[in-house]
């Protein structure tokens, strides 16, 4: 099998030591020569954290996986790869979608055998478990706040001497399409930065100047 190899290392230190990076190859290296696979490249992100996938050297696997370059991915250390469960099941996703396997040598996970696919799913399913978790606590802290009487949703980026032009255009008859008109001719942002009044926009604006 052929094989994308990833180490990372966090901080500038580390990057520029080298010693976590190459103790990270190391591994891979021997794993691999025990199996029997060839390592493609190793691609090294040095000096990035694992808050999320927006590093290069990740972008560059995936891709190279995509074009069907690797038939898999092996990091030395799940944190490696991802802190993340949420990225990881997303990366696993994107593994079973497309066809090639994911193995992290420290806790099992290896979609090549029944055993490390297994442990695989088992993350996922604490990945969903976190996931509901902060939906629900999400939910609990936007209850507390609508009850505080705090106005949620976006701002309305709109100057109080516009909101008194548009509620005395109202008072003056007007209605709220032929306000939308006047607004949309002369170019007036909406509240939001669009560049066409709806009369959604103007009843929002009504209703809370």
């Amino acid at each position: 099998m052929r094989v994308l190899a990833y180490v990372r290392v966090s901080s500038e230190e580390q990057a520029d030591s080298r010693a976590g990076l190459e103790a990270q190859r190391g591994a891979i290296r021997r794993e691999c020569e025990r199996r029997g696979w060839q390592i493609v490249e190793v691609i090294e992100d040095a000096g990035y954290s694992a808050k999320d996938l927006k590093r290069p050297g990740v972008r560059a696997a995936l891709e190279q996986l995509e074009r069907k370059r690797a038939d898999g991915l092996v990091v030395a250390k799940l944190d490696r790869l991802s802190r993340s469960m949420l990225d990881f099941t997303s990366v696993m996703a994107k593994a079973q979608k497309e066809g090639w396997a994911l193995v992290a040598l420290d806790c099992a996970v290896d979609t090549t055998t029944p055993a490390g696919e297994a442990m695989a799913h088992v993350l996922a399913t604490f990945a969903q478990f976190e996931r509901r978790l902060i939906g629900q606590r999400t939910r609990e802290a936007l209850a507390v706040k609508k009850a505080q009487g705090v106005r949620l949703g976006r701002p309305h980026s709109i100057s109080p001497g516009l909101a008194r032009r548009i509620k005395s255009m109202r008072n003056r008859g007007l209605t709220l399409q032929a306000i939308c008109d006047k607004l949309n001719n002369e170019g007036v942002p909406t509240p939001r930065g669009g560049s066409v009044w709806r009369p959604t926009s103007l009843r929002a604006v009504l209703r809370t100047r």
